[in-house]
């Protein structure tokens, strides 16, 4: 089991909060794509973190961490997804992590086990 913490976009935030769509996240087109330049600074402050990028494919850039309760990062033109292992440790590394992303003020933190924002 894992527990995912998404980065999107403020816009994007603020187009779930606006819709009624209870499948809002499935369909990529209700997603604002990150800039080329949010795309660049989001992948730098991965390696920052001693994240490693370990594959570039269809989906966008895997990163694994060498201490694995920093999880796994996967960084797509809309969203930087977290994924923890399911104890505390990982949760709240992962967490913490993807809070402190969010400081420029352009993305805001969703946590889909409990369908809540963070900004």
């Amino acid at each position: 089991m894992s527990y995912d913490i998404t980065l999107y976009r403020i816009e994007t935030k603020e187009k779930e909060e606006k819709s009624k769509d209870e499948n809002f996240f499935e369909n990529e087109k209700n997603l604002i794509a990150f800039t080329a330049q949010q795309f660049q600074e989001l992948k730098e402050r991965l390696l920052q973190y001693d994240y490693e990028l370990s594959n570039e494919d269809n989906f966008g850039l895997h990163f694994r961490h060498q201490d694995e309760d920093f999880g796994t990062a996967l960084l797509t033109k809309e969203a930087l997804y977290f994924t923890a292992s399911f104890n505390g440790n990982s949760i709240f590394e992962v967490g913490m992590t993807a809070s402190e992303f969010t400081d420029t003020g352009e993305y805001a933190k969703y946590n889909s086990q409990n369908g809540d924002w963070e900004i």
